[in-house]
């Protein structure tokens, strides 16, 4: 399948992106709307220079990225033609689970026992407390995801031969571009460097082990199969994105809109999410919070991925992707 055709369609001035011509090693890339790249090694003078560590001296470098796009005389060339790949390799993803309030309305719904008495009104209505419970003692759910899951915004998705269910999850992503260690709620977006997309898929038959009901998740099984992240095209600097707390996360599926959904119906935002991870782990520039999907999954809609599905997602201000799902060989 030929890649599809990437779009600088993204808010503010600028944003950052790795792309690679043909045969040749990826560089990190300045992207302006006008669908014109620079290399950033060049243009810094720095020939080894990674997106990881342009995000790791953040302060220093972004008003000199901004300077850059506003340069007419730099050399700027076409984006077309270039292989767009995941904005940024991060060293830790963290993921968080059960983050949309109606998305978990609608899983624990879908996933209820056949002996469950309550109807439909009455589970919805229970659940939809416990959210809310949840909500009010600043508790998120969050894991950990592997970096090797990650691929780039365009390309196939394998469907292992043992995902019985494989499934989407369109996600808000954040990219942090300061270390951030027991920080506070308020000052939590102080370490954001900026925005991006992300698809956490999950095989849903292998989230709960079957062997071990009190175990309970397997993340690893369920969501770390390798392309099973795919990741941006771009990352939008946080001063582009008014409210992070008020984008749109639309998935469609073979055209189809599946999932659509403002991050107004997040339990925990971004600032509270990156504070809770920081109370316990030491965020690092470069890593990965992805925040949750919304509902529409596919156990929702009964229809769960197969080969030759194409996905294509976007979210407000960040650009789109589109990956298509193939089978992976007997």
């Amino acid at each position: 399948m030929k890649p599809a055709a990437a779009s600088a369609s993204f808010s503010g001035p600028f944003a950052l992106g790795s792309l690679a011509a043909p045969g040749q090693a990826s560089f990190p890339a300045l992207v302006i709307p006008a669908g014109r790249v620079l290399d950033l090694r060049a243009a810094l003078a720095e020939p080894a220079l990674t997106t990881r560590q342009i995000l790791e001296r953040w302060d220093a470098l972004l008003p000199r990225l901004h300077e850059i796009a506003a340069d007419t005389t730099a050399a700027w060339r076409p984006l077309e033609g270039l292989r767009v790949q995941a904005p940024v390799e991060p060293r830790q993803v963290f993921q968080s689970g059960a983050n949309y309030r109606q998305h978990v309305i609608d899983l624990e719904v879908a996933h209820r026992s056949p002996e469950d008495p309550r109807t439909v009104e009455e589970a919805r209505a229970e659940i939809a407390a416990i959210m809310d419970r949840r909500a009010a003692e600043d508790l998120p759910y969050v894991f950990i995801g592997l970096p090797s899951a990650i691929t780039g915004p365009y390309d196939d998705v394998v469907l292992p031969s043992w995902a019985e269910q494989p499934d989407w999850e369109l996600e808000l992503a954040v990219v942090i571009g300061r270390t951030a260690q027991r920080v506070s709620v308020e000052d939590a977006l102080d370490h954001v460097a900026g925005y991006t997309i992300a698809n956490d898929l999950t095989d849903r038959a292998t989230v709960f082990r079957r062997d071990m009901k009190a175990i309970g998740t397997d993340w690893l099984r369920c969501k770390n199969a390798p392309g099973f992240t795919p990741l941006g095209p771009w990352i939008v600097p946080a001063g582009s994105i008014a409210d992070p707390g008020e984008l749109r996360v639309t998935l469609k599926l073979n055209g189809d809109t599946m999932q659509d959904e403002s991050t107004k119906d997040m339990l925990f935002g971004v600032a509270r999410l990156v504070s809770y991870i920081s109370q316990t782990s030491q965020l690092l520039p470069g890593d990965l919070v992805l925040t949750g999907s919304p509902a529409g999954n596919g156990i929702h809609w009964g229809r769960l991925l197969r080969d030759g599905d194409v996905m294509e997602g976007s979210v407000t201000g960040l650009g789109a992707q589109r990956t298509r799902c193939v089978a992976e060989a007997s």
